[in-house]
């Protein structure tokens, strides 16, 4: 329980469904008792005055007598119907107070985790798999509403029918209630150890279903490369292999369910025999009327489920418990992305680097080395190198993704730490080199970034990134939804509407992060004329591979190994007869060649 003491606050907050449930509870188990006695009643005035209404054969008082004993029946009837009626309304209150608490846990614990993964910076989701995250705010979250749900409803339950019934129970026969309790200790570990077995078998059938459905998937994608290698037969065989693993997985958990109602009957059946026998006893000595024996069976039957349902409750709290301690996990990572003065200024664009290194916290690469430059506001400056350099590091230090490892990055002569996150990042628009757009339409992709949708700026942002005639061409134009991540539009038209994305917020720095490497060389050049516009009176920095997209800056920084090696115009460069040079002729030879050397 140590760490679901975590979900005490949210308790807290909704205590009052709580002690409400709780009254319905108690309410709706006294309306559970009653009838017990009703019947204990009932059967005795039926074998009290069985014989009395047979002695009366020959009497005329025979025919009064039964209406009276037929009365008095019927009476019992109606109020055993009635409690029934108002158990029922009152299971429903409880439902309605504690399932429904325990909803409203649920949606505010997702919500709670999903905000606190939006504040964790871009080393966290490095280091952990989307499946993982996605089931700890999901499956994980489902856990534990069974244990604020159904385990603390059962056990409020069954702890307010042992404290209401079984003092009863010993104040009429202390030894009937022994007999009949006998049976119960043993269910509820019967159960929970049965339990804990389906729940394991269930977990690896949920194993082999997923292995099963991640071979499927890639057999259909991968239909044509199945086809042209001729491995039909190669792949069917290993389908039957994984679904004959997932049909044994489920064999087993067949066999356990199995024994699950059957146990439950037999245990059932053993303590109402056991009832029987020891109340048979009594009445045999006079000590007991029939009716209490059948009372005693109904209390039987009223705390065999509570009291089974106590080894499914402990195993539902067990899950919730491991649930718990996984999302407690997360929600104890903090990020170290803080702002040390939360500053919240109007930026002009100065962007300076002094002696910046950066190691990446979960690979341990050393990105970066005592890297230095200076962008004035207005400026643009280019950033060149191969892959791995370091090229797209010092745009995520630029937009503070992450802290540099050593060094200073200012922002108009500020420490960037010193800038509220929202502030500083509301005044930048980046164009990552893997583009990402949602499930959604082109207009609100492109608006994206905007505070308030403006249906002129997401115009003007598409023509200024040269996609907006390829817009129009869709029968739907600005309102075609893109399908998930962008699918239905080529690699081209996906990096242009995030460059239309970029630019639609007027940002004072704008980043291009190989912006343009799906695109061709004539696409490149019109987005580049139209770029030139964009970028003037912002500051820019252009990271790329490509020679062409450099030419634009006023500067250009070419990286090697996390290092600077040349610093320049196009024309300085040019005539320095190094790197970049040497990448100048390389793609004027092969000018759509991308550089992955």
């Amino acid at each position: 329980m140590k760490e679901l003491k975590y979900l005490n606050k949210y308790l807290l907050k909704y205590k009052s469904l709580m002690l409400l449930g709780f009254l319905f509870v108690v309410v709706s188990t006294i309306f559970q008792i009653i009838p017990a006695q009703m019947v204990r009643y009932a059967i005795d005035l039926v074998v009290d005055n069985i014989r009395l209404y047979h002695s009366f054969e020959k009497v005329a008082l025979r025919d009064s007598f039964f209406d009276v004993f037929a009365r008095g029946i019927l009476l019992y009837a109606v109020l055993i119907l009635l409690m029934a009626l108002l158990r029922g309304l009152f299971l429903y209150f409880v439902r309605q107070t504690l399932i429904v608490m325990s909803r409203l846990v649920e949606y505010d614990l997702k919500n709670e985790i999903f905000l606190h993964y939006e504040t964790l910076p871009l080393s966290f989701y490095r280091k952990n798999n989307t499946g993982d995250l996605m089931n700890r705010i999901s499956e994980d979250v489902g856990r534990v509403r069974m244990y604020l749900g159904p385990s603390i409803m059962y056990g409020m339950q069954l702890a307010v029918l042992f404290i209401m019934l079984i003092p009863f129970m010993f104040s009429i026969s202390p030894k009937l209630t022994l007999f009949a309790l006998i049976p119960l200790p043993i269910l509820s570990f019967s159960i929970f150890y049965v339990n804990n077995i389906v729940e394991h078998r269930s977990e690896e059938i949920q194993k082999s279903q997923s292995r099963l459905s991640t071979f499927v998937q890639e057999a259909f994608s991968g239909i044509r490369v199945l086809k042209s290698f001729i491995r039909e037969k190669e792949s069917v065989d290993n389908f039957a292999k994984e679904s004959n693993e997932y049909k044994n997985q489920s064999l087993k958990l067949t066999r356990v369910q199995s024994l699950f109602f059957p146990l439950i009957m037999g245990l059932i059946g053993l303590s109402t025999i056991l009832t029987v026998y020891a109340g048979s006893m009594e009445v045999i000595n006079g000590s007991l009327s029939f009716g209490t024996i059948a009372e005693f069976i109904i209390y039987v039957s009223l705390l065999t489920w509570p009291v089974a349902s106590l080894g499914w409750t402990s195993s539902l709290v067990q899950r919730a418990a491991a649930s718990q301690k996984r999302i407690n996990e997360f929600l104890k990572t903090q990020t170290d992305i803080v702002s040390e003065k939360n500053l919240e200024l109007e930026i002009a664009g100065k962007i300076t680097f002094t002696d910046v290194s950066f190691t990446y916290p979960d690979t341990g690469i050393h990105a970066l080395k005592h890297i230095s430059f200076e962008i004035n506001p207005g400026e643009s400056l280019a950033i060149i190198g191969t892959t791995g350099s370091g090229k797209s590091t010092v745009s995520n230090l630029v937009t503070r993704l992450y802290d540099a490892t050593q060094g200073e990055i200012l922002i108009d002569d500020i420490p960037i730490r010193d800038y509220n996150l929202v502030n500083i990042r509301s005044q930048m628009g980046i164009v990552p080199q893997d583009v990402f757009l949602f499930s959604d339409t082109i207009s609100n992709n492109i608006a994206f970034g905007l505070k308030e949708h403006d249906e002129d700026k997401v115009i003007k942002a598409a023509k200024d990134a040269d996609v907006y005639e390829n817009i129009l061409a869709f029968p739907q134009g600005f309102k075609t939804r893109v399908g998930e991540r962008g699918i239905t539009l080529s690699g081209g038209q996906k990096q242009r509407v995030s460059i239309a994305r970029a630019i639609a917020r007027n940002p004072k720095i704008l980043i291009l992060d190989d912006a343009l490497s799906a695109v061709d060389t004539k696409t490149e050049n019109t987005i580049l004329n139209s770029m030139k516009r964009v970028m003037e009176g912002r500051t820019s920095i252009i990271i790329s591979h490509r020679v062409s997209s450099a030419k634009l800056a006023h500067k250009i920084v070419v990286l090697h190994d996390g290092a600077i090696v040349e610093v320049g115009t196009h024309e300085s460069l040019m005539n320095l007869q190094g790197t970049y040079r040497d990448l100048y002729e390389k793609q004027q030879k092969q000018p759509d060649e991308v550089m992955n050397a």
